[in-house]
């Protein structure tokens, strides 16, 4: 990872703010794009999940743990918070929340995991023409996006829907306490599945499905329009930042791309997070993308195309909470013994759907369940988590042949993310699966970084291509497991067509 300790830290800095689904930081950055030591401000995020499949946060607690981390950050950085020149913004996609007419939530903020709108993604998809809708936006209909979400709340919470004056992300809600105006960036509203990425506004024909017009969105804006001015009360609460732009807030997964080096069609981002993506971000232009991807923006003139998967590092913890399986190190350990070990040939016997919180990419299921199929007296405990890990890379062989297919030219994965930074064996696994190399990053905080980076851009002072992001080492794949895993994908394929028809029964 890029640091520079405070006193060889280059002016101007640039504070990024990271609205991320498991935590929120505040971090600073110096002209070179590194990560001034020491300046890093952090808060935990918990989300409230109900039996019904609803994923969900309360908004202002949120923003309040976002400006603790500035508050710390601030405080970190001593007399060098004087020369923060600009404040970079990134949040996770596809969230959701309303605010009413007396400017204060009028529901919950929504994640992307909330899967309670899978029937009126149904709906959406025998009313709509999916396919002429995704060429406009992208997007597919799934409870993923906003755009089912909204119809959701519709018809299963028409009060809320009626006091809802205007339909945000947290990233707008954020300009919204802060400067007291609502503007949406290209790259938070290619991620609805709401916007013309052709003209650049609302899709009219689904805002009309849905029951809105465009006056109930925020208005649209790039990332070179940005918000200044702070608010009396967090001008006050953060003299160094009064006067200081903030870009309007950017999606995760392109900022990542672009904090991690990803910053051509030459070369894709695998990241394991919470859940997980394979994405590739390049240069506008108009090209086909298949149903089993989508395509989202940075801004005018990048787009950011590949396929996400909804469980990644949240099954990993799943799965080493409920079997106990002891401390991450103990784990790793386990796991590099048994690639080479007979125990792999064991656990290849199972089959598992990893769809603890539902899947996207490539099938795009309105309703998925996870499974286990082969277990025996014998199966031990590591052995679900090796296969659980193992079938999460399968799902990303399925997308890396779909990516490969549209944008050719890919010669390089790198390989991000804290779920999979923190395992070398997960590392081998995904290369394996892949039969392709992957150099792991050198940089932990991609989307924060991308953040600071895009300021630095909007500054004049760099380009993101100008500022390379180290790399670590790389996995080779293994011909031979690479062979047993094209085996292993036709058998999880098997298993999901053979359990979809169960998957009506587990409605709430």
């Amino acid at each position: 990872m890029p640091t520079v300790p405070a006193d060889s830290a280059e002016a101007p800095f640039i504070l990024a703010l990271d609205l991320g689904s498991s935590s929120l930081r505040a971090l600073i950055y110096d002209a070179q794009g590194r990560e001034v030591l020491g300046t890093e401000g952090r808060t935990p995020l918990r989300w409230t999940e109900t039996p019904d499949g609803g994923v969900e946060t309360d908004p202002d607690s949120l923003l309040n743990g976002a400006f603790h981390a500035i508050d710390q950050a601030v405080a970190a950085a001593g007399e060098a918070a004087q020369s923060i020149a600009a404040v970079g913004v990134s949040t996770f996609w596809h969230n959701l929340m309303g605010i009413g007419r007396d400017g204060r939530p009028s529901t919950p903020l929504y994640s992307w995991a909330d899967e309670r709108s899978a029937e009126a993604a149904r709906t959406l998809r025998e009313r709509l023409d999916e396919a002429a809708v995704r060429r406009r936006t992208g997007c597919v209909f799934h409870p993923s996006y906003p755009a089912a979400r909204l119809l959701w709340l519709r018809e299963q919470h028409p009060e809320a829907f009626r006091a809802t004056r205007t339909w945000i992300s947290i990233g707008e809600y954020l300009a919204h306490r802060c400067f007291g105006r609502t503007v949406c960036s290209i790259s938070m509203a290619s991620g609805t599945g709401l916007l013309n990425q052709e003209r650049f506004e609302w899709d009219a024909e689904l805002l009309e499905a849905i029951g809105l017009t465009p006056e109930r969105l925020a208005p649209i804006v790039d990332l070179g329009d940005p918000l200044s001015g702070l608010a009396p009360a967090f001008a006050a609460r953060w003299p160094a930042l009064r006067d200081r732009p903030w870009l309007p807030a950017a999606g995760d997964g392109a900022l990542s791309n672009l904090g991690t080096g990803c910053v051509t069609s030459s070369r894709a981002a695998l990241v394991v997070g919470t859940s997980g993506a394979l994405r590739v971000l390049h240069a506008a232009e108009p090209f086909e993308v298949p149903r089993s991807l989508w395509h989202y923006r940075l801004n005018r003139t990048r787009v950011l195309t590949g396929g996400a998967v909804s469980n990644g590092g949240n099954l990993f913890r799943w799965m080493q909470e409920q079997f106990a399986l002891g401390p991450p190190e103990e784990i790793e350990r386990g796991l590099r013994s048994r690639l080479s070990a007979p125990r792999r040939e064991a656990v290849r016997r199972l089959v598992v759907l990893p769809f603890l919180a539902g899947e996207r990419s490539p099938e795009w299921p309105l309703r998925a369940r996870g499974a286990i199929v082969g277990m025996t007296l014998s199966t031990e405990p590591l052995d679900l988590l090796q296969a659980g890990l193992e079938a999460i890379a399968l799902r990303f062989g399925l997308i890396w042949d779909q990516l490969r297919a549209v944008v050719p030219n890919v010669r390089e994965i790198v390989g991000s993310g804290g779920g999979l930074l923190r395992s070398p064996a997960w590392l081998q696994i995904m290369a394996d699966v892949l039969g392709h190399p992957i150099i792991a990053s050198g940089e932990a905080e991609g989307s924060s970084r991308g953040a600071a980076l895009l300021a630095l851009e909007f500054l004049g002072a760099a380009r993101a291509e100008e500022m390379p992001a180290p790399l670590g080492d790389a996995y080779r794949p293994d011909p031979a497991q690479h062979a047993r895993y094209r085996e292993a994908r036709t058998a999880q394929l098997a298993v999901e067509a053979a359990l979809s028809p169960l998957q009506e029964f587990s409605r709430p």
